[in-house]
């Protein structure tokens, strides 16, 4: 394995304390314009995404969040709210240009939520893979009120959260002891 696979998908780990170093805004850019080419079900990108840098904004979102990832949410340069858009399928024309895949969701609400939570999930791994080779560390945590954070953040549209996920640069001691992984034998079947 290359050091730079290391550097990307072996070295990371969960981020819980970071430096003062500010995110650049060019950065965050770059982030998504990797993120954006990553396949998902007929181009649907149904992830919206709400970086929070200023102190107000963490400061709202704090309140928010369990007892234990209010410190790591005020802390972090970056806290990142990855959204999902449940009405992605307006954009499918743009997006998909093999055929009005519109059809398949416009009038089936759960389709249209599975798969707006499916996507946005899988663009949510590559987001976090993009962010370490950038040289990112990330924290993504659950541990909020789904409900009161679309209140507060995405009142009056039709995108929903997600899950959180925290960016910066690590700070020395940021990150627990290594745990284990499961070994490919303990988890899958070649048939």
């Amino acid at each position: 394995m290359s050091d730079r696979l290391k550097e990307i998908f072996v070295e990371p780990q969960t981020c819980y304390k970071f430096t003062e170093k500010e995110v650049a805004n060019d950065t965050l850019n770059e982030l998504y314009n990797l993120v954006k080419w990553g396949p998902t079900s007929f181009n649907s990108s149904p992830m919206r995404l709400k970086f929070l840098k200023s102190s107000t904004s963490k400061e709202k979102l704090s309140k928010l969040v369990s007892d234990d990832n209010i410190s790591k949410v005020i802390n972090a340069p970056v806290c990142t709210i990855i959204g999902m858009d449940i009405e992605f399928w307006r954009d499918l024309p743009k997006n998909y240009l093999r055929e009005d895949a519109k059809q398949y969701f416009e009038n089936d609400t759960t389709k249209s939520e599975v798969t707006a939570f499916r996507n946005s999930s899988i663009q949510g791994g590559y987001f976090i893979k993009a962010a370490n080779s950038l040289g990112l560390s990330v924290g993504p945590m659950s541990g909020f009120s789904n409900d009161l954070v679309d209140k507060e953040f995405f009142n009056g549209t039709t995108i929903k959260s997600n899950f959180l996920c925290n960016l910066g640069y690590a700070a020395e001691g940021g990150f627990y002891e290594r745990a284990p992984r499961y070994d490919f034998s303990d988890i899958a079947e070649i048939i």
